[in-house]
């Protein structure tokens, strides 16, 4: 039977766990939400005769990385 310190060790633990995740998450969609700010200002520029075609084409490549490592989830 596991004493009492034990059983807490566990929880600490899986709170420690459940804290580093959500982090993670949460890096994980400030990178995604960067990468689209970058791609929407890369295209403003373009259009307002300041930016490039290949500028525009970089940012949606970053955006594109990303969702496929991350998934779609990842840009809310």
């Amino acid at each position: 039977m596991p004493s009492f310190f034990d059983r807490a060790k566990e929880q600490a633990q899986g709170a420690i766990k459940q804290g580093k995740d959500k982090f993670d998450e949460v890096q994980t969609q400030r990178a995604g939400n960067d990468a689209l700010r970058k791609l929407g200002a890369a295209y403003y520029r373009k259009e307002r005769g300041n930016g490039s075609d290949e500028e525009v084409k970089r940012a949606l490549d970053a955006v594109a990385r990303h969702v496929q490592e991350h998934g779609d989830d990842s840009l809310k």
